[in-house]
């Protein structure tokens, strides 16, 4: 009922070829190279610290990772850190995301 698969012609099969070599060169000349992202975080007593941070409308702990190149695990330690100095103010937040704005 369904019948074989039909073979391809001459052309089609070089024209498959072809295409196969293109994508093999293509994909071993291309790398991507991975951010580092830093682990230590920047001192919190430094004035180019605060003084970017007191730009910022609000703080997360995504747009403090992606300012200074953190983790987000670090950024969040940081900003805690920066709350108990009294560096910024915590506004809300739940378990997984906190808010935090510049103090005054």
């Amino acid at each position: 009922m369904g019948g074989g698969k039909k073979k391809l012609t001459l052309k089609q099969m070089k024209r498959r070829g072809e295409k196969k070599e293109r994508k093999e060169s293509e994909s071993k000349g291309f790398t991507t190279e991975k951010k580092v992202v830093g682990v230590v975080a920047p001192d919190p007593k430094s004035t180019e610290v605060t003084d970017q941070l007191k730009k910022m409308k609000v703080l997360t702990p995504y747009t403090v990772a992606t300012r200074f190149d953190l983790r987000l695990s670090v950024a969040k330690s940081f900003l805690k850190e920066l709350e108990k100095q009294g560096v910024v103010k915590f506004i809300s937040g739940s378990k997984n995301t906190k808010i935090y704005k510049p103090a005054d």
